[in-house]
């Protein structure tokens, strides 16, 4: 072998490296703090996360916390010592951000809110929030309810989210404003049930033992489906039949939610798509690739899903993660 190859061997070496450490500097790395897996939707918002970073080749590093504010500071710590190109948060409570997101963005990383948005005077903490119109969502499963009741008295019992967390205040608005006008419409019970299936079904075995057994009840608003499932448990329990005996209306929809209006046991949900993470990739590629700002509020669809499609759609949202 000559020097001439071997000189050109080592060229070629050379080149293949660079272009590899270019590769590994081009790609992204995103530290996701995630709330939890309290419900079927927040698992899927999960697994979607995972599925779009793989799509984009971004090295995707998710923190569950556990429902706990206090983890989510940590991770986000964690993330900034780390040096991570952008963080993605979804809040599980709306306050208390402040200082930990200080610390990003004196670190120069973009901060982009999930699912849920936070209460700050200084909005230059965050790049952008990707959420559903929240209030809109309670808004919907209320004008649903108002129509379906008609003129009718309905006694409405309430199944909130975690106290204090965005959807759980703005779900309540909305619901409440659909139905101020109509004097017939009557919430007579609210509590929380913490988005989660066990706490939804001891919240309705409460109500349902104070409401004499069930029988003043119209119809069950849930903040989301998991508690509606839980419900739905309680109820049949009860010796009484959910979406024939009592209305049931949630947010969400999770396949399951879709195979309970398939067996007639709920009546409606309105759609939150999963797929938060998609939309906040492209906008940290554009970021970081000149700077582009995006809005401050990428919103989502919602959509109100009733019973006749409930077949197909549990069907087609079974393989998406949920």
């Amino acid at each position: 072998m000559t020097l001439r190859t071997l000189l050109a061997g080592a060229s070629l070496l050379a080149c293949l490296l660079g272009a590899g450490a270019a590769a590994a500097e081009d790609k992204l790395t995103i530290g996701f703090s995630q709330i939890g897996s309290e419900s079927g939707w927040r698992a899927a918002e999960t697994s979607v996360s995972k599925i779009e970073a793989e799509k984009r080749g971004i090295d995707l590093k998710i923190a569950d916390a556990q429902q706990k504010q206090e983890n989510q500071i940590k991770a986000i710590r964690n993330f900034i010592a780390q040096g991570v190109d952008a963080i993605f948060v979804a809040p599980v409570v709306a306050t208390g951000w402040d200082d930990v997101l200080a610390e990003a963005k004196d670190a120069e990383i973009p901060v982009v809110l999930l699912d849920r948005t936070i209460d700050t005077k200084d909005d230059s903490l965050y790049l952008t929030a990707v959420t559903s119109d929240t209030v809109h969502e309670g808004a919907v499963a209320g004008e649903w309810l108002a129509k379906t009741v008609g003129d009718k008295p309905c006694n409405i019992v309430e199944l909130q989210g975690t106290v204090g967390s965005s959807p759980a205040i703005n779900r309540k608005k909305g619901f409440d404003e659909a139905i101020a006008s109509h004097a017939n419409l009557k919430i007579i019970r609210s509590q929380t049930g913490d988005f989660t299936r066990t706490k939804g079904k001891e919240v309705m075995e409460s109500f349902i033992k104070a409401e004499n057994g069930g029988k003043n009840i119209c119809a069950v608003y849930a903040h989301n489906d998991d508690m509606q499932i839980g419900a739905i448990q309680a109820i049949k329990e009860a010796g009484l039949k959910p979406g024939t005996d009592i209305l049931m209306v949630s947010i969400d929809a999770v396949p399951d939610i879709f195979k309970a209006m398939s067996e007639g046991e709920a009546n409606a949900t309105v759609e939150l798509t999963p797929n938060m993470a998609g939309p906040a990739f492209d906008v940290i590629a554009a970021y970081k690739k000149d700077g582009t700002m995006p809005p401050k509020w990428i919103q989502t669809e919602s959509r109100l899903y009733l019973p006749d499609t409930a077949k197909e759609e549990y069907e087609r949202r079974k393989g998406l993660g949920y």
